[in-house]
């Protein structure tokens, strides 16, 4: 008896299965239909979007996003076809009802990923850029819809949020082809600022890599207590950061050794201590006062570039 029944049960499957076979087959035929569609969809979104010159991160990003949309729409009218009963109507109001629990759960991972978009969409920046921000200053190495990871100068990589980009200030150095650099030296009131600025910008303009165009530029900005200052613009081509460190070594090592061969005075700042020795006689009166005057020196030049 039980193997009547279960007989019968394993006929009634086969027969189930045979009459549902042509909607699994059309079923089947529907969805490698929609998936060679999102392909083509997503290499055509790619295309497009690097003819309108944008990033090839955004094409990527967008080009997944409309291939992802293809294929789910395909997937729900595969699950029409092979269960009737299906409505895609009801897994909808499923998911709204789902909606505000997963908002809440990935509401930083929505955020981030709006934010990359965004980024991706204006570009502020780009791969190969080099920016500073928060306090980290790099290469960026890849702008993903979670994250952007920059190079650091000495070697280490830092994977900034998307929001923290794009709600905070960011300095991107590399952002226009030239790029001016500056220095600031103090000389001795007793120097011909007109001399001692000739000399500064023969010096600047004989080191390769200076650009004529802008041309360097000596200013005086403040008439200190102990030195002029002089503020020193010049320009370079937009480097990478090694290129300006050593730059500015080549210009400030010309600038040093020109003003000093010129016999340009570089005055550092004094101080001067007064100090009185009081020296007491045998009736109880001073006598004796000697006074010592000592100057201290330090030398002290700031670097702002």
């Amino acid at each position: 008896m039980d193997f009547k029944r279960a007989w019968d049960t394993m006929t009634n499957m086969a027969e189930s299965l045979i009459a549902a076979l042509p909607n699994l087959v059309l079923a089947f035929l529907i969805f490698v239909f929609f998936y060679v569609i999102a392909k083509r969809i997503r290499l055509l979104v790619i295309q497009i979007t690097e003819k309108q010159h944008r990033g090839k991160n955004l094409g990527v990003l967008l080009g997944k996003t409309a291939e992802t949309s293809v294929v789910i729409t395909g997937l729900l009218v595969t699950m029409t076809v092979v269960f009737p009963s299906f409505k895609p109507g009801d897994l909808i109001q499923l998911l709204g009802i789902g909606s505000v629990a997963i908002g809440f759960a990935f509401h930083d991972i929505f955020q981030n990923f709006l934010a990359g978009i965004l980024l991706l969409l204006t570009a502020p920046f780009k791969i190969g850029d080099q920016i500073m921000v928060e306090g980290f200053e790099g290469t960026v190495e890849d702008i993903q819809t979670r994250a952007t990871t920059i190079k650091t100068y000495d070697g280490r990589r830092v994977v900034l949020p998307n929001t923290t980009l794009f709600t905070n200030s960011v300095t991107v150095n590399t952002a226009f082809g030239k790029r001016r650099m500056e220095y600031e030296v103090g000389i001795d009131y007793k120097e011909d600022i007109d001399q001692v600025k000739k000399i500064i910008l023969d010096a600047v303009n004989s080191i390769d890599g200076v650009l004529d165009d802008p041309p360097a530029e000596a200013l005086v900005v403040a008439l200190a207590d102990c030195n002029v200052n002089i503020r020193i613009h010049w320009w370079t081509m937009t480097p990478q950061n090694i290129h300006t460190l050593h730059l500015q070594d080549k210009v400030l090592t010309a600038l040093k050794n020109s003003m000093v061969k010129s016999g340009i005075d570089l005055p550092m700042p004094s101080q001067q201590i007064l100090l009185q020795t009081l020296s007491e006689s045998g009736n109880g009166n001073h006598s004796n006062d000697s006074k010592l005057l000592v100057d201290e020196k330090s030398s002290s030049h700031t670097n702002r570039s």
